[in-house]
Parts: structure tokens; C-alpha cells; sequence
């Protein structure tokens, strides 16, 4: 049986960003300065992002074009294929037709590279020299290491502890395209001493990694913050996916009627699943949109609706979204890039609107998942992605159930090759499903 491929000629690339913005139903609760609890402005924003960045973020026109110089670069590995996983889908038995994205073909082996080039080149526009940022598992902080190096600027990145110690070769490619990385929590800030003397044995958090870059971007004039997820003008230039796989799907005769997305911030989620919940909202479109998380830590399915702290120290605006509080410390799962205490605004609005439906699961199921799709498609997943792998496969075996054909489509956001280790664990019968602890969750939730 012959795997399907879809691929697009140059002529059909998208030559912009989808703002789903424009198409809300209602407004996207601004963020709030933490003194004045009144909507931040741009200049609140200016020492962190370049003006580029900051009018994105607010934007509500429903396409932003991409620059030339960022869709030159995307060309290197753009469009990212579009395949129809028909031995799995034999393997299942299931009448479903399943369909993945597949971002591991980008030169660091995920979607991040999609805002990494973005948000280097509108840094460059403004002559920006240096940029910290924080990085989960490391995919983030490999593509900005990249996307530095392509525009010549130098790039420090606090790597959350247990990824650090985790995946030391994800490390290495960061240092092979000139980046600096600290384990975070580190010495280097007033944050990480912070938390390294209150709990010396800490596995590290992306809230903390956080206000660690923040902090040293506010130390240093000559340094601006860039991140990976959560906040609008990184969901928008992840959007290439969702509007790419449209026209693939043209391609295949089919539309599908389930999108799937791991989500630890919303940045791959949103890239797959926004240009379809636009035709939802504009066309009346009725794509299902499932969002995948962790059950160690439940954002969107046990966390509340509210305004908080983007990070650990409380540098960031608040933020209306589904938080677990940003004092909250996951546990030590695999998924590196799902650990983080919030989601994206715009997911959370979305989901609170009723166009997302969240989604749990504990990380052995997923790794069962991504083990049974590596067999049958060749594809060894990230481990974020397994997540996303494992609902694909429940509504495949929904399908098969109720005697149901329907077209499901999900993010394969990146390869797992540098997660063996963890693969090791699953196989060799050493894996743990973390529970997911409510006493360590909602401290200091700020009361707005």
C-alpha cells in the first residue's frame, strides 16, 4: 500500500498569515498592566518586541503578508507535506481517513521555525543585536538558535531543568547554531536564585525559564524577548500549516471533519486548527477542533478562566486565559514542550467560545500511540505530538465503532529524534503517568 503524499506547487504557497482576529464572534480580552490593571498600550511593550511584533498582536485585518525575505526562507523546507496515513488507518481497521501535517521536515525537526524566522527578521528590521527566550524541550530554542544565525543575531536560551538534563543532544544543536543555554532554573538571574534557594531540587517550569529571559532582556537595552507560544502574533505565523493543509486537502477531494493539536501553549494547535475554525465562523463550516494536553497538567480542562501571570515571577502583563496559576510546577513528563502552567489567550478564548474542544491524556497511552504510528507510518513523533497521535487514533476506532467515515486531520508538529530516551523508558516498562496535583495548582492567582 503506497503512502499518499500531498505537496503544493510554489504558485499555491501562501503568501500570508490568517488573523483569526478578524473572524471572532467577539473580542479577545486584552491584557493588563499589572500596576494599573487597565488594557497595556504599545509602549508597555516596546522594551520586550519590536513595534512589527506589537502591531501583530493586535492587528484585526484577516491576512498579514508574510515579508519576502521570511518567505524565502520558508522555501527551504516549505511546504511541509500533507499524507494520508492509510497503513495506519489498515492497522486500525477503521473506515476513517487519517491525515497528518508533518512539520518534522523543517531543518530543526518542528513547526517552531514558522515564528522563529518571523520573529528574527522583524528583530533584525529594527536592529535588534541579541534576543533571550526560554525553551521547553528545546525545539523552540533550537529554531531560534537557527533563525538567529540567519540574521545575525545572538540568541540566549533558558532551558527548563529537567529537558536540559533530559535531552542534552537538543542542547547541542542549539550551541551548533551559536546559541547560548542555561539550565533554568540558573544563577544568572535574581528569578532563578530565587527559586533554586526556595527549592533547590526543582525541576524547572517554563513560567520560571520565562522570567528568566525576561529579566535578562530588561537588564540589557541592547536585548529584546522572543518565545515560542501563547501569544497572538506567534499563533499568526504558525497559521502557514492550517492554510497550506486547506489546499492540500483540495487536493486529496476532502475536507475534514476533525482537526487535532497537542496544546502546552497553542502555537502548533493554533497553526493547524485557525484557518479552519475561521471557515467555521465565516462559512458555517462544522470541522471539529480537539485540543490535546496533558493530564499531568490540565490547563484547559481543569484550570480556570482568568486573568494571570504569563510567568513564574510575574514580569509579563496579565493575560486572560485557562491557567492552573503561574506558580504551578508540572511534573517531570516527557513532553517537555506541554509543561506550561497557561494557554494561549486566543486558544482559551476560543475554547471558552465553544470552537475548541479540550482534551486529556496520560503520557504512557501516548507514547502507546505514537509507537503504533512509528510501526505503521515510519514516523518516530515527538513526544508533544503523541498527544495529538493518540485522539487521532480514539476518533479513528470512534469511526470504526459507529460504522462512520469521517476525515480526521492532526498536526505531526515534529520528529522525536532526540526523545529517544524517553521511548527507551516506555519500552523497557519504566514510564509513569503523572497525576496531576490541584493543591500545587492556583497559587497567587491574581484576584481580577
Amino acid at each position: 500500500m503506497a503512502q499518499i503524499k500531498f505537496f503544493l506547487d510554489e504558485k499555491k504557497l501562501p503568501r500570508y498569515w490568517y488573523n483569526v482576529q478578524a473572524d471572532l464572534p467577539q473580542p479577545l480580552p486584552p491584557p493588563l498592566h499589572p500596576g494599573t490593571r487597565q488594557p497595556v498600550g504599545p509602549q508597555d511593550l516596546a522594551r520586550l518586541f519590536p513595534m512589527a511584533l506589537i502591531g501583530q498582536e493586535v492587528s484585526q485585518d484577516r491576512e498579514i503578508e508574510i515579508p519576502e525575505e521570511v518567505w524565502d526562507y520558508y522555501r527551504l523546507w516549505r511546504p511541509s507535506p500533507l499524507m494520508r496515513a492509510q497503513r495506519l488507518e489498515k492497522a486500525l481497521d477503521t473506515p476513517a481517513h487519517i491525515y497528518y501535517k508533518y512539520e518534522g521536515v523543517s531543518p530543526v525537526g518542528s513547526h517552531k521555525l514558522n515564528t522563529a524566522i518571523a520573529q528574527a527578521y522583524f528583530n533584525h528590521q529594527e536592529g535588534v543585536k541579541r534576543l533571550a527566550t526560554e525553551t521547553g524541550a528545546g525545539q523552540w530554542g533550537t529554531a531560534l538558535s537557527l533563525a538567529g544565525k540567519v540574521f545575525g543575531i545572538e540568541v540566549k536560551v533558558f532551558m527548563v531543568r529537567v529537558s536540559y538534563d533530559q535531552k542534552p543532544y537538543r542542547r547541542a544543536v542549539m550551541e551548533t547554531y551559536g546559541a547560548t543555554v542555561s539550565s533554568s532554573p540558573s544563577t544568572e538571574t535574581e528569578s532563578g536564585r530565587r527559586v533554586l534557594a526556595e527549592t533547590p531540587d526543582t525541576t524547572g517550569s517554563l513560567g520560571i525559564a520565562i522570567s528568566e529571559a525576561i529579566e535578562a532582556a530588561l537588564k540589557d537595552e541592547g536585548t529584546k524577548y522572543s518565545l515560542g507560544s501563547v501569544l497572538n502574533h506567534v499563533m499568526l505565523h504558525q497559521t502557514i500549516i492550517g492554510l497550506e493543509s486547506i489546499s492540500q486537502m483540495e487536493m486529496a477531494g476532502e475536507y475534514p471533519d476533525v482537526v487535532i493539536g497537542c496544546a502546552g501553549g497553542g502555537s502548533n494547535l493554533a497553526g493547524i486548527s485557525f484557518p479552519y475554525i475561521g471557515a467555521n465562523l465565516r462559512d458555517k463550516k462544522k470541522t471539529r477542533v480537539i485540543a490535546v494536553e496533558p493530564a499531568s497538567c490540565p490547563t484547559l480542562t481543569k484550570g480556570v478562566y482568568a486573568y494571570d501571570f504569563g510567568d513564574e515571577s510575574g514580569f509579563t502583563p496579565y493575560l486572560k486565559m485557562h491557567t492552573l496559576g503561574h506558580r504551578f510546577i508540572p511534573p517531570g513528563l516527557h513532553a517537555g514542550g506541554l509543561r506550561y502552567h497557561g494557554m494561549s489567550p486566543l486558544v482559551s478564548h476560543l475554547v471558552n467560545l465553544g470552537q475548541i474542544e479540550p482534551r486529556a491524556c496520560n503520557q504512557i497511552p501516548c507514547f502507546e500511540a505514537a509507537t503504533q504510528f512509528a510501526q505503521a507510518e515510519g514516523v518516530i513523533p515527538a513526544p508533544e505530538s503523541s498527544h495529538a497521535i493518540r485522539v487521532a487514533i480514539d476518533e479513528a476506532l470512534r469511526c470504526r465503532m459507529e460504522g462512520r467515515r469521517e476525515i480526521i486531520l492532526f498536526n505531526l508538529s515534529g520528529h522525536g529524534h532526540f526523545d529517544m530516551s524517553a521511548y527507551a523508558k516506555y519500552i523497557g516498562g519504566e514510564m509513569v503517568n503523572y497525576e496531576y496535583d490541584p493543591s500545587e495548582a492556583m497559587k497567587d492567582l491574581p484576584q481580577i
